[in-house]
């Protein structure tokens, strides 16, 4: 088929706005039958436009008879311009809000071409992406020509369009850039469980694995610790902590304070409060500054979080111990393989002691001998007789020395 100019020109307009070519077709068949009742009157139900997609002719037909008035073309030319530019446009909108709702919780990269009251534009292609300050980050400082990556939050309607309302403030602009850069969670063998965020300041993402052989912290921090510092990058330094989740509140409370190491956690069911005991030198480390720690504990584990302090330390073992009576005690692990270790450790030593001494004869009436010569150890037969010849000899030469001076005196 032979390409016309009208077949060419409605391709390029369908190719630069991003409608279908039927849908142009469509304005322009609108538009001729608007020119044609303002002109000529009529009812738009009863109008219709016959237009060839190749030439561009247009007929009118009226109860399906041809109605076109002599020169209608030129003279509907100018009448129906706006109504096809309008209609294009109202496609385009359409189809740019489809595409970007398409996109809503995705990343996209854009370029900040204005600043107005606060509120930064980006340029994201299509269309416009509009930051507001509610979703801008307080601590980052944003300027013309600055690429950003931004979550795609909303997709509204606007006095000028549809308006894509961007975000990097959000928990889930984290959990997304995680995605990104961790194969296992956009894999699905490691998966985020919950978050809570203080934008600019710090973070806390609790994570768990499908695959026992997968350790889901070490996924996400990478090999030393390559890929939470280029999302750390991407947030400007704002801190991380990244958590075990575990189905058993208490380990999830003790892991969520961290770095803080907590002894005991009590629970409180009906209240869903959990009382957590640290001790003196962890209290500052639970709490944080301004309780900030203690604030993303509870947002994370959904758990009203007291702290408790306990008198004593943490020594170099990770053992507490008590001041009042120097002994020390295990800290409660949150990993399942230390929680089993330390109850192997405690089972063997509540273990009792076999006694393997020899039971000593009895005496006479049947009792035991419990006096001192009965367990005094028994002396071997031939350090017996060595004494007893020893002592002989002594006893002898002692009584020539005395027969010897005695022969003296008489001398």
């Amino acid at each position: 088929m032979a390409v016309t100019e009208f077949n060419a020109a409605l391709n390029q307009v369908a190719t630069e706005r991003g409608i279908p070519v039927e849908s142009v077709l469509e304005s322009i068949r609108m538009a001729l039958a608007s020119a044609y009742k303002k002109d000529y009157g009529g009812n738009l139900e009863e109008i219709e436009v016959d237009l060839n997609p190749d030439t561009g002719e247009a007929r009118i037909l009226k109860d399906s008879e041809d109605v076109t008035p002599a020169g209608f073309g030129r003279i509907a030319a100018q009448t129906a311009k706006q109504v096809i530019l309008q209609k294009i446009r109202e496609t385009e909108k359409e189809v740019i809000t489809k595409d970007f709702e398409d996109k809503l919780g995705t990343i996209l990269s854009g370029v900040i071409f204005r600043m107005t009251n606060d509120t930064a534009i980006l340029d994201l292609g299509k269309a416009h992406g509009i930051l507001p300050v509610a979703e801008q980050v307080q601590a980052e400082q944003y300027k013309a020509n600055q690429r950003l990556k931004v979550l795609v939050k909303n997709v509204r309607e606007g006095p000028k369009g549809p308006e894509i309302v961007v975000s990097r403030s959000d928990p889930n602009f984290v959990i997304k850039l995680f995605e990104q850069e961790v194969p296992e969670i956009a894999s699905g063998v490691v998966k985020v469980e919950a978050i809570a965020r203080e934008a600019g300041s710090r973070t806390k993402i609790a994570v768990s694995s499908n695959d026992e052989k997968v350790d889901p912290v070490g996924s996400c921090v990478g090999q030393k610790g390559v890929r939470v510092q280029s999302i750390i990058s991407e947030i400007h330094g704002e801190k991380i902590d990244i958590i075990p989740f575990s189905p058993i509140p208490e380990k999830f409370v003790a892991a969520a304070l961290a770095p803080a190491r907590v002894t005991e956690v009590e629970l409180d069911m009906e209240e869903k409060r959990a009382i957590v005991s640290v001790p003196e030198d962890q209290q500052s480390l639970a709490i944080g500054k301004e309780g900030q720690n203690a604030r993303l504990a509870n947002k994370l584990t959904k758990w009203r979080i007291d702290i408790k302090g306990t008198t004593g330390f943490f020594d170099d073992d990770g053992k507490l111990v008590l001041e009042e009576d120097a002994t020390s005690k295990e800290v409660v692990g949150i990993w399942d393989a230390e929680i089993a270790k330390q109850a192997e450790a405690k089972e063997a030593d509540n273990r009792p002691e076999v006694d393997t001494k020899p039971e000593v004869e009895g005496t006479g009436d049947g009792g035991t001998d419990n006096t001192e010569e009965s367990k005094a150890p028994e002396q071997p037969v031939e350090d017996v007789e060595e004494k007893k010849v020893d002592k002989n000899e002594k006893e002898t030469a002692e009584e020539e020395t005395s027969a010897k001076d005695s022969e003296k005196e008489d001398a």
